[in-house]
């Protein structure tokens, strides 16, 4: 215990200090890069504008109100944090510092995803295509094969085997250390965290009485579990993991397995943490459901009894 304690003590106190002792110039420059990979920006305009045109277009109809002032503020606020999480000098310090990597990533899953999701963008952006294309996209999603293939990803299984299956693969030290040196296999690991959160916030959002409160906790609870183990084990490590950061950490004043030390926390602490809170949240109305149907139960069970006197 004591140990944990030590390693938990070392790791927030070099991450409370480390960016005033930035011992560079390119170091310190870093903390104000903002980047705009040409992919990246095209996607997020596209997407923006789309979702735009779409709300836009349902306002003329009247049918804005199917969609609701809070999700599109969900939304935006989704967006907003993706150009924060890809394009802002997060992105570049995640080169070289791996707590800032895990903060990035940890911004995909667990902020931009679920604030997409509660965004209901489907619609919006399916009411910004042409007419014709709309139509044909309807027919399209009315398939057999399309259904079947949809409701297989989407479901609750689906999404919480491949989002973790994403999140541990990626964190293997042989293709993590890629993502530092290959744009594309960075591109990879940013588009399946966010594509496999989507995917897991989904079912959460939109099916939570088709999934039941109490498979909702347990679909939510054991996400918070093996996130949590694969935060400890980072912190916990006798050495790091991720050898490419052992050249770039030493800059801020962070040994590697400091710095891979802070990823864990990041990871174990504040992540699981957000995932119990929405457990409990889950549990709380839970409770409250069956404590309304009890309650209806024994109103029922009163009236029958009355009508029954009565006769």
């Amino acid at each position: 215990m004591r140990r944990a304690f030590k390693y938990v003590g070392a790791a927030v106190l070099a991450l409370t200090t480390a960016p005033a002792w930035c011992a560079s110039e390119s170091a310190r420059d870093a903390l104000t890069e903002w980047t705009w990979p040409p992919l990246v920006v095209l996607a997020l305009l596209l997407t923006g504008v789309l979702y735009a045109l779409g709300i836009s277009k349902m306002s003329r109809r009247g049918a804005a109100l199917a969609i609701g002032c809070k999700s599109v503020l969900c939304f935006a606020a989704g967006w907003i944090s993706l150009v924060i999480a890809l394009d802002s000098p997060i992105h570049e310090l995640g080169e070289q510092l791996f707590w800032v990597h895990m903060t990035q990533h940890e911004l995909l899953m667990l902020i931009c995803a679920p604030l997409l999701v509660l965004g209901r963008p489907l619609v919006p952006l399916l009411f910004a295509l042409p007419e014709s294309w709309r139509a044909a996209a309807a027919s399209v999603s009315r398939t057999k094969p399309f259904r079947t293939a949809w409701s297989s990803l989407s479901s609750a299984m689906s999404a919480w085997f491949l989002s973790a299956l994403g999140l541990w693969i990626w964190h293997a030290p042989s293709l993590f250390d890629q993502t530092l040196h290959s744009d594309f296999m960075h591109a990879a690991q940013h588009t399946t965290f966010l594509v496999t959160a989507l995917l897991f916030w989904w079912p959460l959002v939109n099916h939570t009485r088709a999934l039941g409160y109490g498979s909702g906790i347990a679909y939510v609870f054991t996400t918070a579990l093996h996130t949590s183990i694969l935060g400890a084990l980072l912190t916990f490590a006798p050495r790091p993991w991720y050898s490419s950061y052992s050249a770039t950490a030493p800059v801020w004043h962070l040994t590697a397995l400091q710095d891979q030390q802070l990823g864990g926390l990041i990871m174990w602490i504040p992540a699981g943490t957000l995932l119990l809170i929405i457990t409990l949240v889950l549990l709380f109305k839970w409770m409250n459901e069956s404590q309304t149907r009890w309650e209806y139960t024994r109103a029922a069970e009163v009236v029958r009894l009355v009508n029954g006197g009565i006769r």
